[in-house]
């Protein structure tokens, strides 16, 4: 708070009441604006190290198991033998997916 004169006027307190009124309203301000744009400022970490803020193990190889499963499953050359193709699939994505769910459970205990 600003230093008066001893002989300061009613003007001048009315002045520095509403200053200081202001600047508490721009604290208020800023601490919502940082409320609001905490999730944003998540989201940028993700981008920057997406792995490790969601906690995902051998991305790489997660990613290309799914482009493969895509792969699989829009697969356009083969007609008929739907049923054969997803017991391929089955037995391809068995080994990947008992891995993961393996690294799940020891990460829990």
């Amino acid at each position: 708070m600003s230093q008066f004169p001893p002989s300061h006027t009613r003007r001048e307190l009315r002045k520095e009441l509403i200053r200081l009124r202001m600047e508490m309203h721009r604290q208020e301000l800023r601490h919502e604006a940082g409320n609001l744009l905490q999730p944003l400022r998540k989201v940028q970490g993700l981008k920057h190290n997406w792995q490790e803020a969601l906690g995902v193990k051998h991305g790489p190889l997660w990613a290309m198991g799914a482009v493969s499963l895509l792969g699989f499953l829009t697969a356009k050359g083969s007609r008929g033998g739907g049923f054969a193709r997803l017991v391929k699939l089955g037995t391809t994505l068995v080994p990947l997916i008992r891995l993961g769910l393996l690294s799940s459970a020891s990460r829990k205990h």
